[in-house]
């Protein structure tokens, strides 16, 4: 907040320049509680940080707009409030929203966040959130934040929160679906005012992110992207790509801005493999360490595996998925399976909230490999490589099931749609393999047909599954393997409208500074949080042609490399029906 308030004795406003007025020496023209007209006509920043200083030699009187401009953009203020308000014009509060965002959502949405979202997405100190509320009023730049951060909340997980649709006796009730469309439309609309193209700062990419995040879950894909691409191409404007930007600012704010690089780093690297885009940041900063918060030790060694996960994905796995390079090898590509196995330990020391996002993460990665194995025409039967195998997405089927009977439903849904997103892959991957690879029945042990039917029911009963992904799902089992479809249907039309599995333990807090149970090994009874979920599959034999026609095309499992593929590679996303 500004500190040109009045005292607590008078009604009058303090008698104080602007900082960059007092640095230009020049009368200040302003109330103190909204940038002066001096600050808007130039497009500088108007701050009031700086301490009164005793009365002394005066310096030089040239004027320093540019050199202030430069500065300004060089070291950004303060990530909140009045403070850092960017824009060459007066707020115009008049574009906002009466009786929009209210107190009550705002508190539902920022502890639900820090509850919930926050080790996945440690960007954000409580204190600058704080700052950034008290300033909304003044500011539209915090205005936009919130009002982002808000929507965000109530979208991209798609969690019903508590008294946040009724608390105005004029408004009719909403789905925080509903309110928070109306958050992002507002944050939009009002972001228009702002000149933060030409002046970002960190939290103009902060509202970029949060707006592309709720736009992907809404499924409008073309404004997510830009909304991303912006994120990432700001970030690049104010430098948090270069190591040396983090010698001096405040550390809060400095951690904070690590840790967005690399978030915007998994991110980008998520949305170009799932639609074929290209990247803009690479690995050229160091991680975050725990030095900068011991509080957090448990969050940051999560976040930190997430994202040596994605650290392989650069531009040569991109070029050649996206078919813009070319002189993949198998040799390359088989390491490139074996390091994704080991990415991670058998006891991870993260929330499980991050438990999660890492176990899915991994095995979505390897099932994304092992489709660029189809589009190079390296997979075949005998192969020598497991992972070069028609056998290879089964083990990964089992491996998600495994992980996914561990975690708790609120765990899974916080991350939206885009985890369901990364399971759905995962099953359309099985569907086609079990159109072509013989399979043995066996009474005693769960195979493929068991894999799938727990990944549909997963997806059923998942927040955001049942509308977006359950219907292509099962249109392509209808397709591709039309004798399971009959059971499929039957399962999935049994469960009571709006069924959800009973959880049998509580969600973890996800801000916790106490190690989760991720962080020792698991006790050796069955995990039950997650089992009315996963269901259990019938007997069932398959009959399987040895020749079939897939999404990997006319495929003949036993046939030589090079005479495999009929039809367009595997990692054509356009391959669902």
């Amino acid at each position: 907040m500004p500190e040109s308030s009045a005292s607590p004795t008078s009604s009058a406003p303090a008698k104080r320049a602007c900082d960059a007025c007092h640095r230009r020496k020049v009368k200040c023209i302003g109330d103190g509680s909204s940038p002066c007209k001096n600050c808007a006509s130039a497009g500088l920043q108007c701050t009031y940080n700086a301490v009164p200083q005793k009365k002394g030699p005066k310096g030089s009187r040239a004027k320093v707009i540019s050199e202030l401009r430069e500065t300004q953009q060089r070291s950004p203020p303060a990530l909140f409030g009045t403070q850092g308000y960017s824009g060459a014009s007066s707020p115009s509060f008049a574009l906002r929203t009466p009786g929009l965002l209210t107190a009550e959502t705002v508190t539902a949405c920022v502890e639900f966040f820090f509850q919930h979202i926050y080790s996945t997405q440690p960007i954000l100190h409580r204190i600058r959130v704080q700052e950034a509320v008290m300033a909304a009023d003044q500011s539209n730049e915090a205005y936009c934040f919130v009002c982002a951060l808000c929507a965000f909340v109530m979208i991209q997980p798609n969690i019903v929160l508590p008294d946040i649709s009724s608390d105005s006796p004029t408004r009719s009730p909403i789905s925080a679906t509903g309110l928070g469309t109306m958050l992002l439309e507002e944050a939009v609309r009002v972001r228009k005012g702002l000149n933060y193209m030409e002046t970002p700062n960190i939290v103009s990419v902060i509202i970029s992110f949060y707006l592309f995040g709720s736009y992907y879950s809404l499924d409008q894909q073309n404004t997510a992207w830009y909304h991303l691409r912006e994120a990432t191409t700001l970030s690049l404007a104010i430098g948090i790509d270069h190591e040396d930007s983090y010698a001096v600012g405040d550390p809060v704010d400095n951690a904070c801005k690590r840790r967005l690089f690399w978030l915007l780093f998994v991110t980008e690297r998520v949305y170009a493999i799932h639609k074929h885009r290209p990247l803009t940041l690479h690995a050229t900063i160091e991680l975050p360490t725990v030095e900068d918060d011991p509080q957090e030790t448990v969050e940051l060694t999560g976040f930190c595996h997430l994202i040596e996960l994605f650290k392989p994905f650069d531009d040569t796995f991109i070029g050649l998925w996206n078919k813009t390079t070319t002189g993949c090898t198998s040799t390359w590509v088989a390491q490139l399976q074996i390091q994704l196995s080991e990415a991670l330990p058998a006891y991870l020391r993260s929330t499980e909230t991050q438990a999660v996002d890492l176990r899915t993460s991994q095995q979505w990665l390897r099932t994304m490999v092992w489709q660029l194995s189809i589009s190079q025409r390296f997979v075949f039967t005998g192969a020598p490589e497991n992972a070069m195998t028609f056998k290879y997405p089964i083990e990964i089927s089992r491996d998600i099931i495994s992980a996914m009977g561990q975690f708790s439903r609120q765990a899974i849904e916080v991350h939206g749609v885009g985890l369901i997103e990364k399971i759905f892959d995962i099953a359309c991957t099985l569907t086609d393999v079990m159109a072509i690879v013989p399979i043995e029945p066996n009474a005693f042990e769960a195979g493929p047909r068991d894999y799938l039917e727990q990944l549909v029911s997963i997806i059923s009963r998942l927040r955001g599954g049942q509308q977006r992904f359950l219907p292509l799902l099962i249109s392509k089992i209808h397709e591709t393997i039309p004798d399971m479809a009959p059971s499929i249907v039957t399962q999935i039309s049994s469960l009571p409208v709006g069924a959800t599995p009973s959880i049998s333990r509580s969600s973890s807090s996800s801000h916790s500074a106490t190690p989760s149970a991720f962080s020792t090994p698991p006790i050796s009874a069955a995990h039950p949080a997650y089992s009315d979920i996963m269901g259990s599959a019938g007997d069932f034999t398959m009959r399987t042609p040895m020749t079939t026609s897939t999404s990997f095309g006319t495929i003949s499992p036993t046939a030589p490399p090079g005479q495999r593929h009929g039809g367009h590679p595997y990692g054509d996303r356009g391959r669902y029906p």
